[in-house]
């Protein structure tokens, strides 16, 4: 259920890629240290979290559930198959069609056991300047997921690249484009590029927000400050992406709470209105989720 309130529109709060990542940083399973951030961003107005951990990443939805219940922030879980190499079994010994099947399961009807339905598919990923044969299947699968659901997906791309060609994709099954969100735009480090995605239609996140050793956060300002300039603000989403053990507070990280605390301060000196940040931080995602008009 989606509250009134900020959302935060890509996280993780239970997520263990330490398998491949070959670190325990990669594991989040610090749910005392989650819960005091998570209490945190309530009392600044967070209400909703959109998890995106899905098949293959650790995906605990019982962990999520108590996390939830302990804050009183919403977390809204989702279906699907990240990227390559961190895809599950079944990616490979399904059939695009059982694939499908599979995601509109979740959705549907539930979560393994859990009685939660998923309210996203995603993050579906592309890797560096290509599709992977395996993730062009995980793809072709959530999108009939998505014409089937009507839930919106949400996209992974690898530093920034590959945004146009998963347009394309959607477009070939004349999806409703402003169902899509893709991820990661930032890391591209391009405003004109960013710009050009926007104007197929999809909506994209600023998402690795305090990820100043891929990208400035500086930067990230500038480019929203342009984009809100062309009166596109209210295609854009804010998120942190947070993965990491080290980046929680507790580790000496930045913490859940830097979009709010530094990001948006920065946003706001630099002159991008109130209403701006309203729309990327609250309006838009209820618009994608509720089908609200903005």
């Amino acid at each position: 259920m989606l509250k009134p309130g900020i959302t935060y529109s890509h996280e993780h709060i239970a997520i263990d890629l330490s398998g491949i990542k070959n670190t325990d940083d990669t594991r989040l399973d610090c749910m005392e240290e989650t819960v005091r951030e998570f209490k945190d961003l309530y009392e600044k107005g967070v209400r909703n979290v959109i998890e995106l951990t899905n098949r293959g990443m650790g995906r605990d939805v019982a962990y999520m559930n108590e996390v939830s219940q302990l804050t009183g922030i919403s977390v809204i879980c989702s279906t699907g198959f990240y990227k390559e190499p961190f895809f599950p079994e079944e990616v490979y010994s399904l059939t695009e069609e059982e694939l499908t099947s599979l995601m509109v399961k979740e959705i549907e009807v539930g979560i393994e056991d859990t009685g939660v339905k998923a309210g996203i598919i995603g993050e579906i990923g592309s890797s560096v300047d290509k599709f992977e044969e395996s993730e062009l299947k995980v793809f072709r699968a959530a999108i009939e997921a998505q014409i089937k659901t009507g839930r919106p997906l949400i996209t992974h791309t690898s530093l920034g690249t590959m945004a146009l060609e998963q347009v394309e994709m959607f477009r070939n099954r004349n999806m409703d484009l402003d169902k899509v969100i893709i991820s990661h735009v930032d890391l591209s480090g391009n405003a004109e590029y960013i710009l050009s995605i926007i104007r197929t239609g999809v909506n994209v996140a600023f998402d690795t927000i305090g990820k100043e050793n891929y990208q400035p956060d500086d930067l990230r300002v500038e480019m929203l400050k342009k984009i809100c300039e062309e009166g596109l603000s209210h295609k854009v989403l804010l998120s942190m992406d947070i993965t990491r053990k080290s980046n929680f507070r507790y580790k000496g990280g930045i913490g859940y709470a830097y979009l709010l605390d530094v990001f948006i301060p920065k946003m706001v000196e630099a002159g991008i209105s109130k209403q701006d940040i309203r729309n990327m931080t609250e309006s838009n995602i209820r618009r994608i989720l509720l089908q609200e008009e903005r």
